[in-house]
């Protein structure tokens, strides 16, 4: 009977993996991998553009607007995944949270097909078409994986499989890293391909997913469907006792009783959602201001300034990410000891630790060339705590300090937010760099200390809650109870005349 009793858990911790896996690499998986990618062809795309304009008017294009070209392949992918975070509410409502996930294939398809024959049909205009339909789907896919796995966790495993969305952005970095050197699909001739290769993990996802069941609570509270939410649950926590669980998901489909989805105009205005609104535009602000990106732009000029062979420098940014995707691991397993608040704030607090070192290591490097070892240093070790702490808790939030009401909105503004936030700092990064020089850290060292300053004061802790539970709370944060005094009875007050 134990035995059988191991095996059922057994089998349905392998069911739970696999939803994990077959949403993640699909999804965020897709975000880095993407994301990595476009670094390796920058030169061959480059001149393939200038070819291409040559072959067109008869005269090559002059080096700035080769630039300008080449800004606009690289930015139309976080304005893809903008569009895609304004899309990705609408869809988790109407189709459903695993539907919305395969739909979202179409746009990697159609992206795949345009970067495959781009180079045959002479047009660098299918690369920019490309990068803005793989950008729309990385912001869809964003949203709703955290969002779906998070309603099918158990909740004393939420935090770790809702951070396992962490995991597969940093193994999608690492892999697009890896597949773009040159000894793979890095060689002049391969860029199209390589650009296409984001057409495997659409296809795996695809073939795996429709296999998995639906988000439960999608079932139950959306749509109304018990017997489908009961058989979900069936599939993911096996045929144990769901009594308890069930309970919950009845009582929070009672809290939303009436309700109708709220639009992300509607969370503004709200009071009491006034704390869960706050949190997620500061903490998913900094998450994108506080310099990881920075980290990573900055990684290769710092490896050849430090001496590192120009021919080796593809291997160590692989260090980069792979930094990234070790400390997304460790965090997946802490998150449910150590809880949120904790690795935000160690997160952050370390980040702001290893800038301030960076800036003193870059001001000091003219007097003592050994500087530039401890600035790449930093460089790892800003990147190891940024993957500790922010790189996966933040996209926990919006799942759990909003209802099921208001969840699919604040996934939108969280998608929207962060969207907005990288196309600022790639488009501002130059003139920051070229400003302040030595000093180009600090705005950055600033944007870590409040975060970490924010979590400790105002965000609660949700580890071990249910989502009913963390809503209850927050609304006794929103609406604090006025200190009791001594009661007064005032005279009897006559309605008619209110005297």
């Amino acid at each position: 009977m134990l035995h059988a009793l191991l095996r059922s858990g057994m089998i349905q911790g392998r069911i739970l993996l696999l939803t994990i896996c077959a949403a993640g690499i699909g999804g965020t998986f897709q975000f880095g991998y993407n994301l990595s990618i476009i670094n390796a062809p920058t030169s061959h795309i480059q001149e393939f553009t200038n070819e291409t304009w040559q072959a067109r008017t008869g005269e090559p294009l002059p080096d700035h607007l080769i630039l300008l070209m080449w800004s606009l392949i690289v930015s139309l992918y976080p304005l893809g995944g903008l569009f895609g975070a304004l899309l990705a509410g609408p869809l988790a409502i109407t189709l459903g949270r695993k539907k919305s996930l395969l739909v979202n294939n179409i746009f990697v398809v159609l992206a795949a097909i345009l970067f495959g024959f781009s180079r045959k049909a002479g047009s660098f205009e299918m690369i920019m078409l490309g990068r803005l339909l793989v950008g729309v789907s990385a912001g869809v896919s964003m949203n709703i994986q955290p969002m779906y796995l998070g309603e099918s966790a158990p909740k004393e495993l939420r935090g770790a499989v809702a951070m396992s969305s962490a995991i597969f952005t940093a193994l999608g970095i690492v892999m697009g890293q890896v597949v773009g050197l040159r000894e793979l699909l890095g060689d002049p001739q391969a860029w199209p391909l390589l650009l296409a290769s984001c057409l495997v993990p659409g296809v795996l996802q695809l073939a795996s997913l429709p296999l998995l069941p639906e988000s439960p609570r999608y079932l139950l509270i959306d749509c109304g469907d018990t017997e489908a939410c009961l058989a979900a649950l069936r599939q993911l926590r096996g045929s144990g006792d769901l009594a308890r669980e069930l309970e919950e998901l009845e009582e929070e489909r009672a809290a939303c009783q009436g309700c109708r989805a709220r639009r992300p105009w509607e969370l503004f205005q709200h009071r009491a959602l006034r704390r869960q609104v706050t949190s997620l535009v500061v903490l998913g602000s900094a998450m994108e201001l506080c310099g990881n990106d920075l980290m990573y732009a900055y990684a290769s000029s710092v490896f050849q300034k430090a001496g590192v062979p120009e021919a080796k420098v593809q291997y160590a940014t692989i260090g980069t990410g792979s930094c990234e995707l070790l400390m997304a691991i460790v965090s997946c397993v802490a998150v449910e000891r150590m809880g949120r608040r904790v690795l935000l704030i160690g997160g952050y607090s370390l980040m702001a630790c290893w800038g301030s070192i960076f800036t003193v290591a870059l001001c000091l490097q003219s007097s003592f060339p050994w500087t530039l070892y401890l600035a790449v240093a930093c460089i790892f070790a800003s990147i190891l705590s940024f993957g500790i702490g922010p790189a996966g808790v933040t996209g926990i939030l919006a799942t759990e300090l909003f209802d099921q009401m208001a969840r699919p909105a604040a996934c939108m503004v969280c998608g929207a937010l962060m969207w907005i936030m990288l196309f600022l700092v790639s488009l501002g990064f130059p003139f920051i760099m070229e400003a302040l020089s030595h000093f180009l850290y600090v705005p950055f060292l600033g944007v870590c200390v409040c975060g970490a300053i924010y979590t400790g004061l105002f965000l609660p802790e949700t580890k071990g809650k249910t989502l009913q539970e963390i809503s209850e709370e927050l609304h006794r944060l929103n609406f604090p109870r006025r200190p009791q005094g001594p009661t007064w009875r005032s005279p009897e007050v006559i309605q008619s005349t209110e005297l």
